[in-house]
C-alpha cells in the first residue's frame, strides 16, 4: 500500500470554552456584592455601560412573558425615563422662573412670612448663627452628615483608660498601664507577654507584673487575663469563690471539656451535687468579657428571591429588584462618536470592541436573571408543602430533579444554588437547604428529607425531661412509630453533627440546671 499526501474536509462538533462563555459561567455562582464589582469594574473600563440608579429597572417575576426585559437588557441612552410624551423640562423650568417670584412678591407668601420660626435666623438677630443656618439643608452650605450627631459607642479601652487614673496614682504605672491596655484583643485577653513588655520599656519585670496584678482589678471582671483559666480565676476571686476545689476545677478545663465528672471529683475532693453546684456557677462566668464593649456592624443578608403567598393560593416568585443589577448600553453615545471617528482608525476599533462586551454582559445578565428565577420557581413548586406546613413536610430533594424539570445540566443548577438566598413566609433560607437527602419510610410510603428527620430530633430532645433523657435507641423508637426507617447509628451521627451531647451528660446538665434555678 502506496503512502501518499492528500487534502479532505470533515465536519465534526466540539465544546469550546471561549473566554466570555467562562465568565458567564462565573457570573452565575456570584454573589450580589460580587456581582456588584464586578459590574463597577467592567464599568470604569467600558465607556458604553452605565449604571441606573433607583428603581428605573422593571422586575422579572415568575409566570411573566418573555417580553418583560431587565434593566440589563440593551436600550439606547435616554429611552423609557419615565417622562411624558410632550414633556419640556427647559420650557417647563423658564415659563415657572419667574411666576414663582411674582407670585411669592405679589401674595406675600414667602417662607418668611409663613412660617416666620423657621424661616431660619436673619443677621440682625443672631449674626453668630448664619454660619451655623448655611450648613444646614436647604441653606448655601454644603449640608451636613447626620453621623456626626450619633453618640459614638464607647470601646473597652476607653472604659478601661477611664479607671485607671483612679487606680494608679504613679505616673511611672500609669504609662505602663497604658502599655498593656493597648496590647488587649477584641475579647480582653493580654496578648504580649510580661518579658517584652518589660524590655520595651526598660523596667523590670515584677514591675510589670504588678501593675497587671492591678490591672485585672477592672471592670469588666476577667479583663487583663493571658488564658481562660486565668480569666475564670479573676473573675471567681472577684467573687471569693475560689477556694481549693473550685481552682482545681479552673485549673483542669480539658477534663471538664469532654466531660470527664469522675476525675473532676476526684481531683477536687467533692461529691456530685458540690460538683454540680460548681459547674453551675463556672457556666455564668464571661469566657470573654471584653466582648460585650465590641459591636462589630453587622451584615444582613440580602435575599435574592422573594416568594409571597398569591391571591388563588400559589406562589408568587420573583427576583428581589435591590439584587438586580442595573446596566445599560449607551447607543447614543456609541453612535455620536463612531460617526466621528475613521473607520480604520484604532478608536473606531476600540469602540466596536466595548459595544460587543457591553451586548454580551447585558444578555448575560439577563440570562443569569431568568435561570436564577427559573431554579427558584421549581424549587417553590417542588417544596410547596414545606411553604404550608413547616420543616416537618421538607421533600427530598436533588439537583438532578430541579435540572431535568427546567431542561438544564446539574452544574448549572448547583452553580445558581450557590450563595443565593431566599426570603420566603418561613424565613430567610439559602438554596442549598431545599437540597436534603432521601430517608426511607418504615411503612413503604414517601421517603423523607434528612433536614426534617434532624428537626424531628432536636424537637425530641428539647422536649425531654431530666427524669426521662432519651438514649439513641430511644429516639430511633419514636422515630420508627412516626414511619422513619433509621438506623441508631445514624441517630448518633446526626445528633453529634448538631453538637447535642449523649443522653448521660445531657442527664448530668439538666440536673445541674435545675439545682441551679432552684438555688
Amino acid at each position: 500500500m502506496a503512502l501518499a499526501a492528500s487534502l479532505f474536509l470533515r465536519q465534526n462538533q466540539s465544546l469550546v470554552m471561549t473566554p466570555q462563555l467562562m465568565q458567564s459561567i462565573q457570573l452565575l455562582q456570584m454573589t450580589h456584592v460580587e456581582l456588584t464589582q464586578f459590574i463597577e469594574q467592567e464599568v470604569e473600563k467600558n465607556p458604553l455601560l452605565e449604571i441606573v440608579a433607583g428603581d428605573d429597572s422593571p422586575r422579572l417575576e415568575g409566570g411573566t412573558s418573555d417580553d418583560h426585559l431587565l434593566a440589563g437588557e440593551e436600550r439606547g441612552h435616554g429611552e423609557n425615563t419615565g417622562t411624558d410624551e410632550g414633556f419640556q423640562p427647559d420650557l417647563y423650568d423658564s415659563a415657572t422662573a419667574g411666576t414663582t417670584a411674582t407670585a411669592s412678591e405679589t401674595f406675600d407668601g414667602g417662607l418668611d412670612n409663613v412660617f416666620p420660626d423657621d424661616a431660619g435666623p436673619r443677621a440682625a438677630d443672631a449674626p453668630e448663627l448664619i454660619g451655623q443656618w448655611k450648613s444646614m439643608p436647604g441653606g448655601d452650605g454644603e449640608g451636613y452628615d447626620l453621623d456626626d450627631f450619633v453618640a459614638s459607642r464607647k470601646t473597652l479601652r476607653d472604659v478601661l483608660n477611664e479607671q485607671v487614673p483612679f487606680l494608679l496614682s504613679d505616673p511611672v504605672d500609669r504609662l505602663i498601664a497604658q502599655h498593656l491596655v493597648d496590647q488587649l484583643d477584641e475579647a480582653g485577653y493580654l496578648q504580649g507577654g510580661t518579658a517584652e513588655t518589660a524590655l520595651k520599656l526598660g523596667k523590670p519585670v515584677a514591675e510589670i507584673e504588678r501593675v497587671l496584678s492591678r490591672l485585672q482589678e477592672l471592670d469588666p471582671p476577667g479583663v487583663f487575663a493571658r488564658s481562660l483559666r486565668e480569666c475564670l480565676a479573676i473573675q471567681l476571686r472577684a467573687k471569693d469563690r475560689l477556694d481549693p476545689a473550685m481552682a482545681a476545677l479552673v485549673d483542669n478545663l480539658d477534663l471538664l471539656a469532654r466531660r470527664d465528672f469522675a476525675t473532676l471529683k476526684k481531683l477536687c475532693g467533692v461529691n456530685e451535687d458540690d460538683l454540680l453546684d460548681m459547674l453551675a456557677e463556672i457556666r455564668k462566668l464571661d469566657p470573654k468579657p471584653g466582648t460585650r464593649y465590641e459591636a462589630g456592624a453587622s451584615e444582613a443578608v440580602v435575599p435574592d428571591i422573594v416568594v409571597r403567598a398569591a391571591p388563588d393560593g400559589s406562589w408568587h416568585v420573583e427576583l428581589n429588584p435591590d439584587t438586580l443589577p442595573r446596566v445599560l448600553v449607551n447607543r447614543d453615545y456609541y453612535t455620536a462618536v463612531s460617526s466621528r471617528t475613521p473607520r480604520d482608525s484604532a478608536d473606531h476599533g476600540f469602540l466596536n470592541e466595548c459595544l460587543q462586551t457591553a451586548n454580551w454582559l447585558t444578555r448575560s445578565l439577563d440570562q443569569r436573571a431568568r435561570t436564577i428565577l427559573k431554579v427558584a420557581s421549581e424549587i417553590v413548586r417542588q417544596q410547596d408543602a414545606f411553604l404550608l406546613n413547616g420543616v416537618d413536610h421538607l421533600r427530598p430533594l436533588n439537583l438532578k430533579t430541579v435540572a431535568e424539570a427546567i431542561g438544564m445540566h446539574e452544574s448549572t443548577v448547583s452553580r445558581v444554588t450557590s450563595n443565593k438566598y431566599m426570603l420566603t413566609p418561613r424565613g430567610l433560607f439559602e438554596l442549598k437547604y431545599f437540597f436534603t437527602v432521601s430517608i426511607g419510610s418504615a411503612e413503604g410510603g414517601d421517603s423523607h428529607s434528612a433536614e426534617s428527620v434532624r428537626h424531628r430530633i432536636r424537637a425530641m430532645i428539647a422536649q425531654e425531661a431530666a427524669e426521662a433523657v432519651l438514649s439513641d435507641d430511644d429516639i430511633v423508637d419514636a422515630l420508627r412509630k412516626g414511619g422513619v426507617d433509621l438506623a441508631r447509628r445514624t441517630v448518633a451521627k446526626y445528633r453529634e453533627a448538631m453538637n447535642i451531647p449523649s443522653s448521660v451528660q445531657r442527664r448530668r446538665e439538666k440536673r445541674a440546671l435545675a439545682k441551679a434555678s432552684t438555688a
